[in-house]
């Protein structure tokens, strides 16, 4: 199996998650393309639905609106869900135009 970053996770899921239905290809060093589909995203991470035949702590690159292409690392992986940390936290400003551009809201599924 492919060796995954050794990441020193620290816990930033107290950030504001906005549910969104964002379907994407990310970009696998060795895999490929892969079909994304993104259900949540906050300004550090976001959370996949589907399978990804991913190891935590590999790397995906994908592009988002606004933001462009983001590399993130696989976290967590359960019942078909993901949860990714991004490389870097998006700025504010950034964050709240693509948003706007994803069409988000904070209800219920905007936070796990």
């Amino acid at each position: 199996m492919s060796r995954g970053a050794k990441l020193a996770v620290v816990e930033k899921r107290h950030a504001a998650r906005h549910a969104v239905d964002h379907a994407t290809i990310a970009e696998h060093r060795h895999l490929g393309d892969i079909k994304t589909h993104i259900v949540n995203i906050s300004a550090n991470g976001f959370m996949t639905e589907g399978e990804m035949p991913l190891a935590k702590g590999e790397r995906i690159t994908v592009r988002l609106p606004v933001i462009g292409r983001i590399e993130a690392h696989l976290i967590w992986s359960l019942g078909g869900r993901s949860g990714f940390q991004m490389e870097r936290v998006i700025r504010l400003n950034e964050f709240n135009e693509m948003i706007d551009v994803l069409g988000a809201s904070t209800g219920p599924g905007g936070r796990h």
